[in-house]
């Protein structure tokens, strides 16, 4: 059993060691039910919210993916631990206001995780590029975008925020390269988790925010008339000029 749990390969087409798929889930659930200790749900809410965010964003990635399993279902553990993680943020949930900022670390570490189990799922059926930044990257947000739309708020990712999908789809780009490059899987999933943290808490550290409401077309109309105003002029001067030859 321990072999398995902790095997780790740099091989391309390796399983994801089922290590990082369980910590993924852990850590997702327990920012489930930090949201749901700050809404004041009942222990449904948190059950709910915990599978959710442990087990959401793995959900969207197998229903788009149409490859292997759907994890949810055919992992043993997965659902009696995201489970069992929302029935003691529940029963505990007064030692969660002793660590103020621990949703804000928690969120961005499950984000982090979940990034670097969907990029490695995807790479492992041999996807593209592109499919394997799109899987790893609705991994890390699919969980926290379902929370979200269930509370009636609009998904962060879609807000003006500090590089939240943003530093997802980063962190799947350098799991992606990591592994062509050939280092060990271990070490990819601490790459890809520290570029994600990295770049979130920067993000925060520098207020770099994504940008929203966004309109060029004032600035793209006025360089258009002003080009064809300057080319129409310049027309006019060649042909005055053959005019007179």
């Amino acid at each position: 059993m321990l072999p398995s749990l902790f095997a780790i390969s740099p091989d391309v087409t390796a399983p994801i060691p089922i290590w990082l798929d369980l910590l993924s889930v852990m850590v997702g659930s327990l920012s489930g039910i930090l949201v749901a200790r700050e809404k004041e749900l009942d222990l449904v809410g948190f059950i709910a919210l915990s599978l959710m965010c442990g087990l959401g964003g793995g959900l969207l990635r197998d229903m788009i993916m149409q490859r292997g399993g759907v994890y949810v279902l055919t992992s043993p553990l997965a659902i009696p631990l995201s489970t069992a993680t929302g029935i003691l943020g529940f029963l505990f949930s007064g030692a969660l206001l002793k660590f103020p900022s621990l949703l804000e670390w928690v969120d961005i570490f499950s984000v982090a995780l979940f990034v670097a189990a969907g990029t490695g799922k995807a790479m492992n059926y041999q996807l593209s590029l592109w499919s394997c930044l799109l899987m790893g990257t609705f991994t890390g947000v699919g969980g926290g975008m379902l929370r979200d739309i269930s509370l009636g708020d609009t998904p962060r990712i879609f807000q003006r925020s500090n590089l939240y999908a943003l530093c997802a789809v980063v962190g799947s780009a350098a799991y992606y390269l990591l592994i062509y490059i050939g280092i060990n899987r271990f070490w990819v999933v601490v790459g890809c988790v520290s570029v994600v943290v990295t770049l979130r808490r920067l993000s925060l550290r520098y207020d770099i925010m994504s940008p929203n409401n966004v309109d060029l077309t004032p600035k793209v109309g006025h360089a258009a008339k002003k080009a064809y105003v300057e080319t129409k002029y310049h027309a006019r001067n060649v042909a005055r000029h053959l005019r007179k030859k």
